[in-house]
């Protein structure tokens, strides 16, 4: 089966590809922020407590690298690294597995969903292991010049 890859970067909504004999992967890196309006004790906690601090729209950090599959981030520590869901944009109700980018761009899985994620925050740090199911690249040229893209602008 052919595998064709597909920027989420570039997307918003929802989108169908139907290709016979192909599977289409979703790729790149968003960032999902939360209103500013939204900030409060709790989030605050979560940041000084935990070391998470979640993004809030006055606040987006730059992202420098292109991951594959569709990675999208949430949330940021102090050392660096970034916090986000694999294939799915982040959403409470999400299924997809929660991973941890450090800032070298080595990538690990932190727990299997967000309501995993949240009942074990407090020791999340433990629970961060090497995954092996994404690949960084430092930029979506990169990633094009191993992978076949789907030309999403027509």
């Amino acid at each position: 089966m052919r595998k064709v890859y597909l920027d989420r970067t570039e997307l918003t909504g929802a989108i169908v590809v139907d290709l016979e004999d192909t599977k289409v992967i979703p790729a790149g890196t968003t960032i999902s922020p939360m209103s500013a309006h939204d900030k409060n004790e709790v989030y605050q906690k979560y940041a000084s407590d935990y070391d998470i601090q979640f993004i809030f729209d006055d606040d987006i950090p730059h992202l420098a690298f292109f991951t594959v599959p569709h990675v999208d981030i949430m949330a940021k520590d102090s050392k660096g690294g970034l916090i986000g869901t694999v294939y799915q944009q982040c959403d409470s109700e999400s299924d997809a597995p929660i991973c941890y980018i450090n800032r070298d761009l080595e990538c690990f899985i932190i727990s299997k969903n967000v309501e995993d994620f949240l009942n074990n925050i407090v020791t999340w740090q433990d629970n961060v292991k090497p995954y092996d199911k994404i690949t960084v690249y430092r930029s979506k040229a990169e990633a094009e010049a191993e992978l076949e893209f789907i030309d999403s602008s027509t």
